[in-house]
């Protein structure tokens, strides 16, 4: 085992405090969130079971807890409350405030407002008014 992944394996838990596994090298029966949700599943309030760490060249490693798959429990459905509030909180999202138009994607908070809004369209001439010279 190279030495990298060596530092990352602890499954007695003695120096993380929780078992730890090197990347990919988890046991089965363990998931994380993500994977649990893929699974319709949730943590369901159970503590963590173990940890994942991947080393980082020149930084901290990145860390995944894992979870016990047979403690999990299925996902709660979304009631007519929360949907309603969730597409609610997307319109406002979507809705430029300079123009008030839904721009039928999220506006980026970089630029705060709809792309025309933020970057008109100048390839087309101001109009150009008549205006007597004097001389």
């Amino acid at each position: 085992m190279p030495a990298a992944i060596s530092k990352c394996y602890d499954p007695a838990g003695s120096q993380y405090r929780i078992p730890t596994y090197p990347w990919r090298y988890a046991p089965d029966g363990l998931a994380t969130r993500r994977q649990l949700r893929a699974r319709g599943l949730r943590p369901g309030g159970q503590p963590i079971a173990a940890q994942v760490l991947r080393p980082r060249h020149r930084r901290g490693p990145l860390v995944a807890y894992l979870y016990r798959i047979d403690r999990a429990k299925p996902v709660r459905p979304m009631t007519p409350g929360k949907r309603a509030a969730l597409a609610k909180a997307m319109c406002s999202r979507r809705t430029c405030p300079r123009c008030r138009n839904d721009a039928g994607y999220v506006i980026p908070t970089s630029i705060g407002m709809c792309v025309p809004c933020a970057f008109p369209d100048t390839s087309t001439p101001a109009p150009v008014h008549d205006t007597p010279r004097r001389g």
